[in-house]
């Protein structure tokens, strides 16, 4: 299935030209009806020659309905652009060209309509249809001349589409989802049901989505499904599709403009950097516009960077990616202002004096469907997946200048000024405080800022720096005490001689071993501290297991200080801290027994 949607002036035959190619009647109201005058939005579709099913989207010509013409052509992908041939080109006619050049619509056929009324005409008005649409994407369009009423050249429109539409680019059923609200209506027995043109990715029965309103956000699932107005499991891209909502979503709480979305995969935003593709340059332009996209109608601000680069800001979120083209027009205006293509769907805060300058010339060298590297630079660190949402194409390598770290891309210069300022921050604290247990990850993770905070362990070890008990230092510093280094070596000596004579707390003090420095031979796997201020070597615990098993079992404390030949003060946190480690297991009072072998 392909998507077409009608363009030109009021009363130049669309709808009937529509009706030629399938046999229905697309104005569904009775007012469309009585006065002859399109309205709002028709659907019709029928099959090609090839056996291509085609729907039609028919769009008022009128130019008090511009708002409708612009969700009817808004998401789809190719026109039918009708002149009649016995008035010519119309104002109406130049307004359809704009939105069609802003939307960036470049697949199509230029119908010549009514050529029963003035054969002799067809000439004149297809030289100037083609002066008109020079510089636009349908500017070498076949043209086909038709009258509908007589079904002369009905055939070969027929053909000609079927022609156009293998030219179209291949939409992707495996894309995300984004779908476009252009109806709603409730159905007796079924509820809720939202119409709208399927661009990319598939719809299934069950699948949840979310949907994006107005005023709020709801999570909903798709109880069926139908296209042609025949029941289906799934849908793909490029189609018209009706989907029935579960209950709980009141046909009346969804409006046109709101937007079904593949859950968790699209960026929702209400601020976005463009350039001007079509149009009045932006210094020439009020403040407050309505921004056209898909079927949505947002009221918005700009700030004008220069005249070809600004930033909107929407009074609501909408979800937008790199790349996509919106239709610009001023508040009372029933005419199309200017074509923009978004640039940034997360552009960086102003603040300071010239940044709106800086900002035009980042933009200006900025391709419409991201760069990768730009980006990355931009951030520092990015994960892949939100570039992926934001519509960055060329993902499937890694630009120069970016390292990979599993699904983060880190700017190369970042990197290296991360590891930098890490590894100086460590160097000066250990010079500093060499007792110091090292850098805190806290600090490091301040110290980085928040790109850097997941990738710190990726930071620490390419900045040959050791990560321990949440403490950043210098390789090989983990055991170098600085002033304490003689002392603690004294300690341990007469520990590998008694490896249970602990020192006494003035021996400890007369060495000058305080708390920190204590603390700090502990950390470097140098001594053991107990209960107590008991310090002992590392080893001692598996020493002391060795002797407690050549004991009977259970053994008492006495039998255990025996054993060990040391004191009360020392067997007594030791046994405690075996206990602790589930090597003995205290029976009662005075009695313990060894659970696990002895250490060797």
């Amino acid at each position: 299935m392909f998507v077409v949607a009608t363009a030109g002036h009021v009363d130049h035959g669309k709808s009937t030209l529509v009706r030629a190619l399938t046999g229905m009647e697309t104005d569904r109201w009775a007012e469309e009806r009585r006065r002859g005058l399109t309205i709002d939005l028709g659907f019709a579709w029928t099959r090609l020659p090839s056996g291509k099913g085609v729907a039609f989207v028919d769009v008022p010509g009128h130019e008090r309905f511009l708002g409708n013409m612009l969700a009817g052509l808004g998401p789809v992908p190719a026109v039918c652009f009708v002149v009649a041939v016995d008035e010519g080109w119309q104002a109406q006619t130049s307004d359809h060209r704009d939105a069609i050049a802003a939307f960036g619509i470049s697949h199509g056929v230029v119908v010549l309509t009514r050529s029963d009324r003035a054969p002799d005409r067809a000439g004149e008005v297809l030289a100037r249809v083609r002066a008109e649409l020079a510089g636009t994407g349908l500017h070498n369009a076949p043209v086909v001349t038709v009258s509908a009423v007589a079904g002369t050249g009905i055939d070969q429109l027929r053909r000609v589409l079927d022609q156009m539409l293998d030219s179209l680019p291949r939409p992707d059923p495996t894309a995300r989802v984004r779908l476009w609200i252009d109806r709603s209506f409730s159905i007796s027995g079924a509820g809720t049901v939202v119409t709208g043109t399927l661009a990319a990715g598939t719809l299934t029965q069950g699948d949840r989505l979310r949907m994006y309103g107005h005023r709020d956000v709801r999570t909903v699932s798709v109880r069926a499904l139908h296209s042609r107005n025949q029941a289906v499991a799934s849908v793909g891209p490029t189609n018209r599709v009706a989907v029935n909502l579960r209950s709980g979503v009141p046909a009346d709480a969804v409006h046109r403009g709101d937007v079904l979305l593949s859950e968790d995969s699209w960026p929702v935003v209400d601020t976005i950097d463009v350039r001007r593709t079509m149009g009045t340059p932006f210094g020439d332009v009020p403040r407050e516009l309505i921004a056209h996209i898909g079927t949505a109608a947002a009221p918005c601000r700009l700030r004008s960077f220069d005249g070809d680069h600004a930033r909107l800001a929407f009074d609501r979120q909408l979800p937008l990616e790199l790349g996509d083209r919106l239709v610009l027009r001023t508040t009372d205006s029933r005419t199309v202002l200017a074509g923009v293509q978004i640039l940034d769907v997360d552009p960086p805060a102003l603040k300071r004096r010239g940044d709106s300058a800086k900002r035009a010339q980042s933009l200006a060298v900025m391709p419409p469907d991201g760069d990768a590297l730009i980006e990355v630079a931009r951030r520092g660190a990015v994960r892949v997946s939100q570039l992926r949402r934001m519509g960055v194409s060329s993902l499937g390598k890694v630009p120069d200048q970016v390292q990979a770290f599993g699904h983060w891309w880190v700017h190369q210069p970042v990197f290296e000024a991360w590891q930098r300022r890490l590894r100086l921050s460590v160097e000066e604290l250990a010079q500093k405080d060499p007792l110091s247990a090292g850098l805190s990850r806290g600090a490091a993770r301040e110290l980085l800022g928040p790109e850097g905070e997941a990738l710190l362990d990726a930071v620490v070890r390419e900045a040959g720096l050791e990560h321990d008990g949440g403490f950043i230092r210098l390789p090989g510093t983990r055991s170098d005490l600085g002033p304490a280094e003689a002392a603690v070596r004294a300690v341990e000596s007469g520990l590998s001689t008694q490896p249970f004579a602990a020192p006494e707390a003035h021996d400890l003090k007369d060495l000058g071993l305080g708390e920190r420095e204590l603390a700090a031979a502990q950390r470097s796997g140098r001594l053991l501290r107990l209960a107590g201020g008991v310090v002992l070597l590392p080893q001692a615990p598996a020493m002391a297991m060795r002797e407690l098993a050549r004991l009977p079992q259970p053994f008492t404390t006495s039998e255990a200080r025996q054993s060990l030949g040391t004191t009360r003060r020392v067997a007594v946190p030791l046994l405690e801290h075996l206990d602790a480690l589930g090597w003995t297991r205290r029976l009662d009072s005075g009695r313990r027994t060894l659970v696990r072998p002895a250490q060797g």
